[in-house]
């Protein structure tokens, strides 16, 4: 017997951590805040942009589904946010990108080392609130992920432009570069939920391959 299955979107998946996606942004708004003019624009610029918002949503329903507290499931899937955005910000600059999402980028609006700083200060306001969570699993889970993403940049900067490159040092710049956040959406959530070491290698294995 054939069965027909509705197919599986973001939308469908979204619908079901409507809730926890907003309380989420609530905490990345919350979090920006800052007394300086400057950072609190750009920041809220490209927060504004919008986005997928995949990377914490990964963290919801791994954390939900261990049964983890939702307000540190929100704040942690807000610094996994903010890092992804501080990459996007140093990103633009590197690649001198000018448009991401259909606009203009920070840096163009803004001016290079203003985007390069906004994405410092997001990356230090992830490790404020790290601490805060109090998780030195997590701590640790985050501080390798956010190293192994910049040696993936530096990476991808040794490929530019060389027709040589093999397919093995392409993928492994795809993994420290995207792939690893992945993981530690996943890992942080399981963790979060007091997962198991077995589910937690599990889920991180499945945000890599993700």
């Amino acid at each position: 017997m054939n069965i027909a299955l509705d197919p599986i979107n973001l939308d469908r998946i979204r619908a079901v951590i409507a809730d926890d996606l907003t309380a989420v942004d609530q905490v990345i708004r919350a979090r920006l805040a800052s007394d300086v003019v400057l950072i609190n624009q750009i920041a809220q610029y490209i927060i504004g942009a919008g986005g997928n918002r995949i990377r914490p949503a990964l963290t919801v329903i791994v954390g939900n589904h261990f049964g983890a507290k939702k307000s540190a499931v929100h704040e942690l899937a807000a610094v996994i946010e903010f890092i992804h955005t501080a990459t996007l910000l140093h990103d633009d600059v590197v690649d001198e990108s000018d448009l991401r999402r259909g606009r203009n980028t920070a840096n163009t609006e803004f001016g290079n080392a203003a985007a390069v700083m906004v994405g410092d200060f997001l990356y230090s306001r992830a490790f404020q609130m790290m601490v805060e969570a109090g998780s030195m699993p997590v701590m640790r889970v985050m501080a390798d992920a956010t190293n192994i993403i910049a040696e993936g940049e530096v990476l991808q900067l040794l490929n530019v432009h060389d027709p040589d490159t093999h397919e093995e040092s392409y993928l492994q710049v795809v993994r420290f570069k995207t792939a690893k956040l992945f993981e530690a959406a996943c890992r942080v959530g399981a963790i979060l939920g007091g997962a198991g070491a077995g589910d937690q290698q599990a889920l991180a294995d499945y945000g890599m391959h993700l």
